[in-house]
């Protein structure tokens, strides 16, 4: 085998066990969502902190993304990866022994070690992208998230099955089944097959950081991620909670979380060849049409489905803005540089969805449905004329 075939192999393989990873971490992130908000109105003394633990579990891995991206450039990315599941494993264990004691501040602090695992998993699309020869790099990540497919079956399903496994307290048998996907994910990871930048290379920090985030698609990378993150995460962490306001079961939440998630991560198995093919603006802008048109279903009625539609374009417009601005934000960094940009750009990501999923929770409790909806249009407006301008830009420096 030669050694172009040898790293072809590589590619191919990290993809592989990497989309698995996604899949079970993605798995378990549906089943908090589904949950998470659910028992925390149960625990909760004050109703409109029903959604703080969902939103401990982005503050965490928002908090986290810096210091992993750092970390894992000194350790590297398998020893990185399997550490992160290991706080799956410990939040879930906080969390489930939270419920059992009817503690709501404990459960939150649980969710938020759960989310320190998030922290080291949001870097599964770019550790694909890393070694990746280039023509099979935006391919490589658009493949890494599509194994976010399985969740939206697992996870509702999975709900389902374990929220009254334990007859005397309900939905720790959930709690202890994201523990059993952790343990799962750490064992995977261990076959992940990643070099680790040279002694040099990791000296040589490359462009000052003030430089590289100057730079026109950089600026529109991270606003696609910003915002498709975030407007996605206001809307789906309140809809739960709105459906069983509106009269809806459990079921029916899981159902339309279920074909939200078909939705986020489907189209992962053709995003990156359509972003090589039409231009990755072009999917971005494409992708912040579909948001302004969820708010609009969400605004037009609240039967399922208006819930369902909503959300299916929910998750078509996450999936072209957060994977276009992903692949996007790999034009704009040399190797040297990528810990450092990687780092920025979650942390601005996360930081936002952190924020949005506080917001959503309130906006909910003190106003409606149709005011998170409407709380969503403003932000997406500033997608698509953040990609009209680079579009804009890049035709003028071609001219």
């Amino acid at each position: 085998m030669t050694t172009t075939e040898h790293d072809h192999s590589r590619d191919r393989r990290n993809v592989i066990v990497l989309a698995v990873a996604q899949a079970f971490y993605v798995t378990s992130q549906s089943m908090l969502i589904i949950l998470s908000g659910l028992v925390g109105a149960e625990l909760a003394a004050n109703k409109a902190l029903a959604t703080l633990p969902i939103s401990t579990i982005v503050i965490a891995s928002t908090l986290v993304t810096i210091p992993a991206s750092l970390l894992m450039k000194r350790i590297g990315r398998r020893a990185g990866f399997m550490l992160g599941t290991l706080f799956g494993v410990i939040g879930g264990a906080v969390a489930s022994f939270a419920i059992y004691q009817e503690n709501f501040w404990l459960f939150s602090f649980g969710t938020f070690i759960i989310g320190v695992y998030g922290g080291f998993a949001l870097y599964y699309r770019f550790a694909a992208a890393d070694v990746a020869h280039a023509d099979f790099r935006s391919r490589a990540i658009s493949l890494v998230m599509a194994g976010g497919v399985v969740a939206a079956f697992a996870g509702p399903e999975l709900v389902k099955l374990t929220h009254d496994m334990m007859q005397d307290v309900a939905f720790v048998g959930s709690y202890i089944t994201v523990i059993g996907l952790a343990i799962l994910s750490m064992g995977l990871l261990s076959r992940v097959n990643i070099p680790q930048l040279k002694l040099e290379d990791r000296q040589r920090g490359g462009r000052p950081l003030g430089e590289l985030a100057r730079q026109p698609a950089l600026i529109v990378a991270v606003i696609s991620g910003m915002i498709g993150y975030g407007v996605m995460s206001l809307v789906m962490t309140a809809t739960p909670l709105s459906m069983i306001g509106c009269g809806f079961i459990i079921d029916d939440a899981s159902f339309v979380i279920q074909w939200h998630i078909v939705a986020m991560y489907g189209p992962a198995f053709f995003t990156g060849d359509l972003c090589r093919r039409l231009g990755v603006l072009k999917v971005i802008l494409t992708g912040g049409i579909l948001l302004a048109a969820s708010a609009g279903v969400s605004l037009a009625g609240i039967s399922i489905e208006h819930f369902w539609v909503s959300l299916v374009l929910l998750g078509l417009g996450w999936n072209f803005t957060f994977i276009g601005g992903s692949i996007l934000l790999t034009e704009t960094y040399e190797e040297t540089e990528r810990a450092k940009v990687q780092a920025l750009n979650n942390f601005l990501v996360f930081g936002t969805v952190a924020v949005a999923s506080l917001f959503s929770g309130t906006i909910l409790h003190y106003l409606d449905w149709n005011a998170v909806n409407i709380a969503a249009i403003g932000p997406v407006g500033i997608v698509i004329v953040a990609v009209l301008w680079l579009a804009n830009h890049r035709r003028r420096q071609v001219a």
